[in-house]
């Protein structure tokens, strides 16, 4: 049994409705969201209210495996279809078989792969790897996403077709900084949780005052932030230095992250220039969108080789410090062209 849904804004009523009302269609569902509002919470509970419920529940993550070994987890294979396969194995698709399977992180998922995607939802067949004989699944799919799918397809990052194949019934979950009424109710709800599973004797709760200061944070992890931030309170204590410490990170953020300054539009015309912008203005090709997309670009590439140096080119904690996939970080140090230093180790 997952959590509930929990909150008391009109975003959450609203998706606690359609809950109420798709869960038993069946209907292929797209949960948007930023990384860590709680999109699997949602497709839970999607399934617990469903006629599947007691049927798998399985879940994959679409940017944590490369292209083909995605591939293999979603449809398996046979022995001998690839080296290293000493025997069969069964795929999401065939364990979900009549329950639920969410593909989460979606946008990451190659054209590639989009494609075969796009051929079970609609035949509702699949043939694992070296296997010549398609297996009939009846799977309930839930994509999750955090991701502007319309903007990747606008982009060919994303078919089309897919998109309106999957996204039958759409969900979208607002970040906590824009729903702060939620915040209390589920400082609530984790302090009961913790208290159970750490024994309610030994932990400290905070204060409504510490309470009160969290509803007024930006919380740009969302409700997976909230919970280790409670975490921290409840086995560490100081409940206000934990907070404080909170605010004090957040202050100092924006001047650690800023690449460059503008104090006025004069400035941010000679930044616009130094970017490109001036080549552009004067073949006469300048474009407001083409601007944008070089400083952009040129932000990125300054906070992504700055995290790279310091974690020695550790790729994996890179991408945690950045809240964003293995692949996602990967492709963009090609697309920005990084390159490490000379003599650095290069860890995964």
């Amino acid at each position: 049994m997952g959590p509930p849904i929990i909150g008391i804004s009109e975003n959450i009523r609203r998706i606690k409705e359609l809950v109420e009302h798709v869960a038993h269609t069946g209907f292929n569902t797209v949960i948007f969201g930023e990384s860590g509002v709680g999109k699997e919470v949602v497709a839970q509970n999607l399934y617990q209210r469903s006629p599947r419920v007691g049927k798998p529940f399985i879940k994959i993550n679409c940017a944590a495996l490369p292209e083909g070994l995605l591939e293999s987890e979603l449809f398996g294979y046979e022995r001998g279809a690839f080296t290293g396969a000493e025997q069969k194995r069964r795929g999401k698709f065939q364990l979900a078989h009549g329950g639920v399977l969410l593909l989460d992180e979606i946008g990451d998922m190659s054209l590639v792969l989009q494609a075969k995607l796009l051929h079970v939802l609609q035949s509702g067949e699949f043939a694992p790897l070296g296997s010549e004989k398609d297996i009939k699944t009846d799977t309930w799919v839930i994509a999750a996403t955090n991701h502007d799918l319309k903007q990747d397809i606008s982009e060919g990052k994303f078919r089309e077709d897919l998109y309106y194949r999957l996204n039958i019934i759409k969900i979208y979950i607002n970040p906590l900084r824009e729903r702060p009424e939620d915040i209390e109710p589920l400082i609530e709800y984790y302090l009961a949780e913790y208290a159970t599973q750490l024994g309610a004797a030994n932990i400290v709760r905070p204060t409504p005052a510490v309470i009160a200061k969290l509803t007024t944070y930006h919380w740009p992890g969302n409700v997976r932030e909230l919970q280790n931030v409670l975490k921290r309170m409840l086995v560490l204590g100081e409940c206000e230095k934990i907070v404080d410490e909170l605010f004090d990170t957040s202050a100092k953020q924006p001047a650690e992250n800023t690449v460059s300054k503008s104090d006025g539009s004069g400035d941010t015309l000679h930044s616009l220039l130094d970017l490109g912008g001036k080549d552009l203005v004067d073949n006469n090709s300048f474009s407001l969108k083409a601007a944008k997309k070089k400083a952009v670009d040129k932000v990125e590439k300054e906070i992504i080789s700055y995290v790279l140096k310091k974690t020695d080119w550790n790729r994996s904690k890179a991408s945690r410090i950045l809240k964003v996939s293995y692949k996602t970080l990967l492709n963009k140090i090609t697309e920005l062209n990084i390159s490490p230093p000379a003599g650095s180790s290069d860890f995964q």
